[in-house]
C-alpha cells in the first residue's frame, strides 16, 4: 500500500504535495507486476484530476502539486540469458535497466508479455514503484480533456504551471529508439519510448485520427487514398456479417463502434470536422485486428502518423497506396513489391542517416508476394506479369515531373528504381527505426516517364476496376502475418548493439 502524502521543499522554501509514495516492491510473476503498476499509475493521476478540480473550484494553493509515473527494473549481474534466438525479450548486458510506465491499463497484456520473458531469461524478478518523473497534468487525463481551457472557464489568477507539472519537451525525444541515449546516471533504459513520450503519442492519435489509442489493432495499413478507406469500411461489414471471420467490431473516427451483427454503432459520436488522418479499425478481441488510416499526401504526413503508431508497439504496418511506374514495361494496375527505398523524403535525415540501409523483411516480403498470388490467382513465372519487385523512390515534391526530367531519368535508372511516391521510404525507415516490421505494396496508377499522366476519367476508372483488390491483397498478407509466431515476425535484424528489452 502506499504511505501517506509526503511534502518536499524546493530551493525557495515552497512546499510541494506529492501523491502518497509507492515504495520500489519485488515481483515473481509478471501479472501481478502489472496489476501493482496499474494500481500506481490509477492512483497517482487521480491525485492530480482530484487536485485540479479543487483548484477549477476555488481552493486556494500556497503549494505545487506533484505525482510520479511508476517504474519497472530489473538487475543483472551476467550477460547469460536463456534464449539466444529472440529479438526481444533481453537486456543487452549486466546493470541495472529501468524504464517509466503510463496507461499499464491500455498496455497490459503487452507488458506482462514483455516482463515473462524478462523474468524468464534472465531468472530474476522484477522491481515496480514510483519513479523520479513527474506526470505532467495533462496526462493525468486520458479522454482528450482542454485542461487550459478548464482553466481558462475558471479565470484562474496564476498560471497552471505554479501548481501542476507540465509537459517537458526535454523528456519526450526520441534518442533511445535512435540509438543515441546516453544515460548519465548509469541506468539503461528497458523500453524505446519514456511514459512522458507514450503519453504525448496517445493524445496526438486522438488529434489526428479522432479515435482512441485503445481501438488500434496490431495490424496497421496505411494508405494515401480515400478510395482505399471507402473499400475497407465495405470489406470490414462483410467480415462482421462472417460469424466465423474473428472480427468483432469497427470503429471509425468519434469513436463511432459497430458490433459484429449490429447495423449500427452503438456508441461514439460523429466528429465536429473530419480529422487530418482518419483511422479505422476492423477489431478482433485479442488486438490482432486490422486498423488502417489514410495519411493522405507526403512524408510529413507519413512521419507523423508512425512517430505515434509505434508507441503502441504494433506486429507490422504495410503501406498499400498508388505510385508512378517509372519502367515501360509496367502498365496501370501493375503492383510493385518494395525491396529498396531511394530516400528523398527528407523528413528522416536528422533521425535516420540517409546512408543506414532499410533491409527488407523476408517474412514481410513472403507474405505479400504470397498474397498477390492468391488474390490474383497468379504463380511463379505468371506472378511476374502483375508484380515486379525492386527499389522505390519517395520524393517530398508532388510535382517532381516538373523537373529536369533527363536529370531524373538518369538518377532513377542508376538506383535501379521501378516506381515513385511519396511515403512509403518514410514508413518503412521509421518501420526500422522503430524496430516495427514494415513493407510496401503499391499499384501503378500512372508512368509520368513514358506519356501517361494521371488525369480524371482515366483515374477514375483505374480506381474502380483495381482498389478493391489491392486492398484485399494487404489484408490477406496481415492475416498471414498474424498467423506467424511473434518471434519469428519480429526480426533481430533491426535491433542494434545496444538494444531495450522490449519488443
Amino acid at each position: 500500500m502506499p504511505n501517506s502524502n509526503l511534502v518536499q521543499l524546493n530551493s525557495s522554501g515552497r512546499q510541494t504535495r506529492l501523491a502518497p509514495a509507492f515504495p520500489m516492491e519485488v515481483f515473481s510473476d509478471a501479472k501481478l507486476a502489472v496489476a501493482r503498476l496499474i494500481e500506481i499509475f490509477e492512483a497517482n493521476t487521480a491525485f492530480l484530476r482530484t487536485n485540479f478540480q479543487a483548484l477549477l473550484d476555488g481552493k486556494e494553493f500556497d503549494y505545487r502539486v506533484r505525482a510520479y509515473y511508476p517504474q519497472v527494473q530489473i538487475v543483472t549481474d551476467s550477460h547469460i540469458r536463456l534464449d539466444s534466438r529472440l529479438s526481444y525479450g533481453f537486456v543487452s548486458g549486466p546493470g541495472r535497466h529501468a524504464s517509466t510506465i503510463t496507461r499499464p491499463d491500455l498496455f497490459q497484456h503487452y507488458l506482462e508479455n514483455q516482463l515473462s520473458l524478462l523474468m524468464k531469461n534472465h531468472d530474476v524478478p522484477i522491481v515496480v514503484g514510483d519513479s523520479d518523473m513527474p506526470i505532467p497534468l495533462h496526462f493525468a487525463f486520458y479522454d482528450g480533456t482542454h485542461v487550459e481551457g478548464g482553466a481558462a472557464a475558471a479565470k484562474l489568477d496564476r498560471p497552471l504551471a505554479d501548481v501542476f507539472d507540465l509537459p517537458d519537451l526535454t523528456v519526450m525525444d526520441d534518442s533511445i529508439a535512435n540509438g543515441t541515449y546516453d544515460p548519465a546516471d548509469g541506468i539503461m533504459p528497458l523500453a524505446s519510448f519514456t511514459a512522458p513520450r507514450v503519453d504525448y503519442s496517445l493524445h496526438r492519435l486522438q488529434h489526428y485520427t479522432a479515435t482512441a489509442a485503445e481501438h488500434f489493432q496490431n495490424y496497421v495499413l496505411f494508405t494515401n487514398y480515400q478510395f482505399y478507406i471507402d473499400e475497407f469500411c465495405r470489406m470490414s461489414k462483410a467480415f462482421l456479417d462472417d460469424p466465423d471471420s474473428g472480427y468483432s467490431a469497427f470503429v471509425g473516427p468519434g469513436n463511432l463502434l459497430t458490433k459484429a451483427g449490429d447495423n449500427d454503432p452503438c456508441s461514439g459520436s460523429e466528429p465536429a470536422k473530419p480529422p487530418q488522418m482518419p483511422a479505422y479499425h476492423l477489431k478482433r478481441p485479442d488486438g490482432n485486428g486490422i486498423t488502417m488510416v489514410n495519411i493522405g499526401v507526403g512524408p510529413s504526413n507519413a512521419k507523423t502518423i508512425t512517430d505515434h503508431v509505434a508507441v503502441l508497439r504494433p506486429h507490422a504496418w504495410l503501406m498499400v497506396g498508388h505510385c508512378a511506374g517509372l519502367r515501360n514495361s509496367q502498365t496501370l494496375g501493375d503492383y510493385v513489391l518494395a525491396h529498396g527505398y531511394v530516400r528523398e523524403d527528407n523528413v528522416l535525415d536528422k533521425d535516420l542517416p540517409t546512408w543506414v540501409p532499410i533491409p527488407p523483411l523476408a517474412e514481410v516480403q513472403v507474405a505479400l508476394e504470397d498474397a498477390v498470388a492468391e488474390i490474383t490467382g497468379y504463380d511463379g513465372y505468371e506472378l511476374k506479369s502483375v508484380m515486379r519487385t525492386g527499389t522505390v523512390v519517395s520524393l517530398d515534391n508532388r510535382n517532381w515531373e516538373l523537373w529536369n526530367q533527363p536529370e531524373l531519368v538518369k538518377r532513377f535508372s542508376q538506383s535501379r528504381a521501378i516506381a515513385l511516391d511519396m511515403e512509403s521510404a518514410t514508413i518503412a525507415a521509421n518501420g526500422f527505426r522503430f524496430r516495427v516490421p514494415y513493407g510496401t505494396l503499391l499499384c501503378i496508377s500512372d508512368k509520368p516517364l513514358h506519356g501517361e499522366l494521371k488525369l480524371p476519367g482515366m483515374a477514375t476508372d483505374f480506381y474502380k476496376r483495381q482498389v478493391a483488390q489491392h486492398l484485399e491483397i494487404g489484408i490477406r498478407a496481415m492475416e498471414k502475418m498474424r498467423a506467424m509466431p511473434a518471434d519469428r515476425l519480429h526480426s533481430r535484424k533491426l535491433r542494434s548493439f545496444a538494444e531495450t528489452a522490449f519488443q
